[in-house]
């Protein structure tokens, strides 16, 4: 697929100043429907999730079976080399000798090599009174650090409530909190488990979780683009 035109030096100083970036009207209102619809359709998913049975807070969400459908498979393919470029970049700062190739088949195919073959971009489907409680997908020894999250539904006409949280473990310093406001459509861009941030010392890391409040009404589906697959 044609990303939108997005100004990636922007969105990579906004992941190294606030620890996310939104992407504007990655998808059309038209694909975030199809999508939000596809949940209905369980014979494309390789698994459900029920969180509450898990403690992991109320609603549900459903892995996608390969062959992953359009546009999820050319959204993660048409994503990852960009982010792996900011992605190789926070690791040579840190000093870790991790890097990644420059095409998503050529990351899975890593991936694969090591048992992580399930593939894990999903659907996630909250209603009145459920939420997502803070927490990190790490599905394996590979993890690519950074994601994306595309709300599928509109805010103030399909759900009230339900924002997208971030939170930051700081060395020493109470936890950050970062709301990120989207549309129908909108994408943000956020870490994994840790980024690099900049102190009066040089670089240190800091620890992320990513979460949803409680949805107050409606309904609201939210597509998520990981990039590493699972054991």
């Amino acid at each position: 697929m044609t990303l939108p035109d997005i100004d990636w030096t922007a969105l990579a100083q906004d992941l190294d100043t606030h620890g996310c970036a939104i992407i504007p009207r990655l998808l059309p209102a038209a694909d975030c429907e199809a999508l939000a619809a596809l949940y209905d359709a369980p014979a494309g998913f390789r698994s459900t999730v029920v969180m509450a049975r898990h403690g992991f807070g109320r609603g549900e969400y459903r892995y996608f079976a390969y062959p992953l459908p359009e546009p999820v498979a050319s959204l993660r393919a048409a994503l990852y080399p960009p982010l792996a470029r900011i992605a190789n970049a926070w690791n040579a700062a840190l000093g870790e000798p991790v890097r990644y190739p420059a095409e998503h088949a050529d990351y899975l195919a890593r991936c694969h090599a090591a048992g992580q073959i399930r593939p894990t971009p999903l659907v996630l489907r909250y209603v009145a009174g459920d939420y997502n409680c803070l927490h990190q997908d790490l599905y394996g020894e590979h993890v690519f650090p950074l994601q994306v999250a595309v709300l599928l539904s509109e805010p103030g006409r399909d759900f009230e409530g339900g924002e997208f949280v971030l939170t930051e473990q700081r060395p020493r310093m109470q936890s950050r909190v970062e709301v990120v406001p989207l549309g129908q459509g909108d994408a943000v861009v956020f870490p994994v488990s840790q980024r690099p941030v900049r102190g009066s010392r040089g670089l240190y890391r800091v620890n992320m979780r990513h979460g949803v409040s409680r949805l107050r009404s409606g309904r609201r589906h939210t597509l998520g683009v990981i990039f590493h697959d699972a054991l």
